[in-house]
């Protein structure tokens, strides 16, 4: 019985995994730097968001100046 369920296993292997959503050792190898590389994409997405932050600030000071000239 033991050969049985161990050939079955091995036969269904790729099956059970995807069916499970199991990581395998393929998936995990690389997890540190995969991580470091999203560490590093929300360090960058930071400062473009508070660059764009004060890019937009700075327009709608500008966009106030003007309506404030118009009246």
């Amino acid at each position: 019985m033991p050969d049985y369920l161990g050939s079955y296993v091995d036969r269904r292997m790729k099956y059970l995994i995807d069916e499970w959503d199991l990581a395998t050792r393929r998936d995990i190898s690389d997890l540190v730097s995969r991580l470091s590389a999203l560490e590093e994409e929300a360090r960058l997405c930071a400062g473009f968001e508070a660059g764009a932050s004060a890019k937009l600030a700075e327009l709608e000071k500008r966009l106030e100046y003007i309506r404030g000239r118009r009246t």
